[in-house]
C-alpha cells in the first residue's frame, strides 16, 4: 500500500498540490489524470521522494517514507520520468543494466545478467543489445527506459514467470511509478506498453502508480482512476465513478460522449 496523507507541495507562494490525500493498493493500475497544470506530474515526483512536501506524509507498507535511506528504497521503488538523458555513450544493454545498480555491488552477477535478458526481450529491444544508446529514436529510447525500469524491480527467482508474476513475493511491496510513459511513443507501442504494465501491475506485491494525458487509455487500462484539478484530488474511483459527462465537462471543459466497445468498455469521444 502506498499512501499518501494531506500532502502539500508550494513553489514559493504557489502550491501545486493542496492537502493531497489518496491511497493506492497493490495489485491494481492505479491512474492520475487531469489538465495541464493540474499537478499530475508534483504529485508523482513527491511519492517517488523525488520532491519533499511541506506538509503531509508519503508511507510506504505503513512507514514514512522519509525514513528510508536511498540505498533501500532503490531496490523496491523504480521512476520512470517523461525525459531521460544519457551523457555518455552507452550501448543499450549497459543502459538497461543500470536498472540493477541497486542489487549488486562491483560486478553484475549472472541473475542481473538473466535478468536484463529478460526485461530486453520483453520490451522488444532485444536487438539494439549493442548499440548506441544516443542513436536511437525517442520511441526506441523509451522502450529501453521501460526496460531499465523494470529490470530494478525485476524478480531474483530463476524460474520461468510471466510479466504480472515477475516479482518476488516478499513481505514488503515494490513500487513502479511512472512519470507521462507513453511519451514518444507511437499508437502501437502505447497499447504494447499499456497491457504489459497492466499486466506487471497485477502481481499481488507491486503497487503501480502511472500520469496519462489520454483518457481512453485511463479509461480502458486502469482499475482505479485519480481526477487532479488545481491541485487538488477532485474525484477518485473506478473508470466508470469517475469519468462522467458532468466531470469531464468541468475539468477538461470539453463535451464528451460514450460509445461502448466490445471487450475494452467505453470510447470517448469529444466535442
Amino acid at each position: 500500500m502506498l499512501r499518501a496523507s494531506k500532502i502539500t507541495f508550494r513553489v514559493g507562494n504557489k502550491a501545486l498540490i493542496s492537502d493531497v490525500s489518496v491511497s493506492f493498493a497493490s495489485g491494481k493500475l492505479h491512474l492520475i489524470i487531469g489538465p495541464n497544470g493540474a499537478g499530475k506530474s508534483t504529485l508523482i515526483k513527491v511519492l517517488a521522494r523525488f520532491l519533499r512536501p511541506q506538509s503531509g506524509t508519503i508511507e510506504y507498507d505503513g512507514v514514512d517514507v522519509l525514513h528510508e535511506s536511498e540505498a533501500e528504497l532503490a531496490k523496491r521503488r523504480a521512476v520512470l520520468s517523461q525525459a531521460i538523458e544519457v551523457a555518455f555513450p552507452l550501448t543499450v544493454r549497459e543502459v538497461v543494466m543500470m536498472g540493477r545498480y541497486p542489487h549488486f555491488g562491483g560486478r553484475p552477477g549472472a541473475n542481473d545478467e538473466r535478468v536484463v535478458d529478460e526485461v530486453m526481450g520483453l520490451f522488444d529491444v532485444t536487438e539494439f543489445s549493442d548499440r548506441n544508446y544516443q542513436t536511437l529514436s525517442g520511441g526506441e529510447q523509451q522502450r529501453v527506459n521501460f526496460a531499465r525500469v523494470l529490470a530494478q524491480l525485476w524478480s531474483n527467482d530463476t524460474s520461468e514467470q510471466g510479466p504480472g508474476d515477475s516479482l518476488e513475493q516478499a513481505s514488503s511491496c515494490r513500487y513502479l511509478l511512472l512519470d507521462e510513459p507513453l511519451t514518444f511513443l507511437d499508437i502501437r507501442h502505447q497499447i504494447e506498453f499499456m497491457k504489459k504494465v497492466r499486466g506487471f501491475a497485477h502481481a499481488n506485491d507491486v503497487v503501480t502508480v502511472g500520469v496519462v494525458h489520454d483518457l481512453n487509455l485511463a479509461a480502458r487500462f486502469a482499475d482505479h482512476i485519480v481526477l487532479l484539478e488545481h491541485g487538488r484530488v477532485v474525484a477518485a474511483g473506478t473508470p466508470a465513478d469517475v469519468l462522467t459527462s458532468d466531470r469531464i465537462r468541468e475539468v477538461f471543459g470539453v463535451e464528451p460522449t460514450f460509445i461502448p466497445v466490445n471487450g475494452s468498455g467505453i470510447h470517448l469521444l469529444f466535442d
